[in-house]
């Protein structure tokens, strides 16, 4: 989104009328932004130059400070520009805010040297004088040699300075441009190893869980053919003795004497009879030790083991 200038507009042009303007001892302005929003705000003025404002950048904010100088070496005020970028702030705040830098520049004009600057070392008033002397010695010198060679006016000659500070204005805003264009690509290129890092997040875990339940499936699959085979083994064991009983003939009848049951049996085959607890069983022949025959309540015949019963 663009920055916005208009929400506290009146208050953000005296601020930097007060520097460029000469008619208070007003030298420096901060700028900076309300909360997380783009509205720019008046943050701070003073009449103590570059060391008192420097005092004021705050490491968790970006911040836009416009100060008037002395140049070293004609004595004629000079006006810096700094684009400050806290060392706190957020890479996707940084982003966000890369796009507001021309519309400030347009704002605070008639900047002579402008810094980008992340920390304390940036802004050492010592290096930006030294910034500022580099940016106009050279204009400085031309401007003596035609006075003292050419009569012309002095107004001609500001003209042929402004046109030269234009020209470093213009090297200063291609480094500009070129910092936050960066700091766009440091932030894009940190966004996509995100995704990526997510990404492969999401493919573990999936493959993760379809491990899971490729060994639950197994468990239950092992777990059943277990279970039938029990069962296989059981039946062969009843066909076996029953088998045997029916060849020797190894059996009593009894006719007179019924069996009360005190178990639940559950059928195996057509061979064997079912009864709950307390059924009443009669016609009974003991055709083993462990097995005897005879009639459930609902008529059916066949065998049953006689552990499971009792005698009247």
């Amino acid at each position: 989104m663009a920055v916005n200038l208009s929400k506290n507009g009146p208050a953000l042009t005296d601020a930097y009328n007060d520097v460029v303007n000469g008619r208070t001892a007003t030298n420096w302005v901060l700028f900076t932004y309300e909360g997380n929003s783009n509205d720019i705000r008046f943050a701070g003025k003073g009449d103590g130059g570059l060391e008192e404002m420097v005092e004021e950048l705050n490491s968790g904010r970006i911040m836009y400070a416009f100060c008037k100088v002395l140049d070293p070496s004609s004595g004629v005020p000079k006006f810096v520009l700094i684009n400050w970028t806290g060392e706190g702030v957020k890479d996707v705040r940084k982003g966000v805010c890369a796009n507001h830098v021309h519309s400030m520049a347009n704002f605070l004009r008639g900047a002579h040297v402008t810094i980008n600057a992340r920390s304390d070392d940036d802004v050492e008033p010592a290096a930006i004088m030294e910034k500022v002397a580099k940016g106009s010695g050279v204009n400085y010198n031309i401007h003596k040699e035609s006075k003292q060679n050419n009569n012309c006016d002095p107004p001609g000659r500001v003209g042929a300075v402004y046109k030269k500070v234009s020209a470093s204005d213009e090297i200063q805003s291609t480094d500009r441009d070129n910092f936050w264009a960066k700091a766009e690509q440091d932030e894009k290129t940190r966004r996509q190893e995100e995704r990526r890092k997510a990404h492969e997040e999401r493919q573990r875990l999936e493959k993760e869980r379809n491990e899971w339940d490729a060994r639950e499936a197994d468990e239950r699959e092992r777990s059943r053919r277990e279970k039938e085979k029990e069962i296989d083994q059981q039946r062969r064991v009843i066909s076996c003795l029953s088998y045997s009983y029916h060849q020797n003939s190894m059996y009593t009848t009894i006719q007179k004497f019924g069996t009360r049951n005190i178990f639940i049996l559950l059928i195996m085959d057509d061979t064997e009879i079912t009864f709950d607890p307390d059924d009443i069983i009669t016609g009974i022949e003991m055709i083993d030790e462990g097995w005897w025959r005879g009639y459930s309540p609902d008529g059916h015949y066949g065998m049953f083991p006689a552990n499971y019963v009792e005698l009247l």
